[in-house]
């Protein structure tokens, strides 16, 4: 449990007093009072998290406070919010459960290729719009660039051009990314796993897209080990920071949960100021 008031959640999610109290309200955050101060558990600043890009994404109040009503009634007993992901749907919200993805209102499975997000919580490279940089082996760029303009048409294809860009050139770093990702999103995750420690430098995505990986195979501890690495590589990636915070909490390492947090904290001041 952290303490904040509404000034430091307003500084982290951009959400109001008034939005916060009508997400108590409605029972999606259950902050204990202690010592005069509201205390937030992690599964609160998920919810918060979520609102916020909801919010962002112009999807009405009354529309999120609906599906969270709905996902909490669907959840099992003793189970939490923790594994799953919102993220905007054209105009609707969507589910991410592991490697499935449905429709919050129809309760329907979708496909990834109808996310007009990118997918949540994964990081992608799109291709510049100068020429590939000149390390690049001949032919690893054009099928790079064939590869995602494959992506939403035919993601099969997709992941077979990044195969073939990374035969070409085995440290075209932007591939190795993308096919993880592609892979991920397949739910064929001892490939993607393969596909990141394939790497033969190091690179903070890489190490981030995997520490999500292994969080769906189920494997907090290594996960916490690769978001550790991002972060050695790119202090700057916020997200590794609360990601970081959540395992923590769950590893009942109350101390280290809060470090990330803080830092995540200051990240996001820093960006809104």
């Amino acid at each position: 449990m952290h303490a904040y008031d509404s000034n430091d959640l307003k500084r982290l999610f951009g959400l109001s007093a008034a939005a916060v109290r009508a997400l108590a309200r409605a029972g999606h955050l259950n902050p204990v009072r202690r010592a005069g101060r509201l205390n937030y558990s992690f599964e609160d600043l998920i919810v918060l998290r979520t609102a916020s890009a909801l919010r962002a994404a112009n999807i009405p109040a009354q529309r999120i406070h609906r599906t969270l009503e709905k996902l909490r009634a669907a959840l099992p007993a003793g189970q939490t919010l923790k594994r799953l992901s919102l993220t905007p749907l054209g105009d609707r919200i969507a589910v991410r459960e592991g490697k499935m993805l449905w429709e919050s209102e129809s309760g329907q499975y979708a496909l990834a290729l109808d996310i007009d997000a990118e997918p949540a919580d994964l990081h992608m490279i799109r291709p510049p719009a100068a020429a590939a940089p000149a390390a690049a082996a001949p032919g690893a760029a054009a099928l790079y660039a064939k590869a995602f303009e494959l992506e939403d048409s035919d993601p099969a294809g997709a992941r077979a051009a990044y195969q073939a860009s990374l035969a070409a050139d085995h440290q075209h770093v932007d591939s190795r990314i993308n096919l993880g990702r592609l892979l991920h999103l397949a739910g064929l995750l001892e490939e993607a796993e393969r596909v990141y420690r394939g790497a033969t430098r190091p690179d903070a995505v890489i190490c981030f897209n995997l520490a999500v990986l292994l969080e769906d195979m189920h494997r907090p501890a290594d996960a916490i080990l690769a978001y550790r690495d991002s972060l050695a590589l790119d202090p700057q990636l916020a997200d590794a920071h609360f990601n970081l915070a959540r395992l923590y909490e769950e590893a009942s390492d109350s101390k280290s949960s809060l470090r990330h947090l803080l830092a995540y904290r200051r990240m996001m001041d820093r960006d809104g100021s």
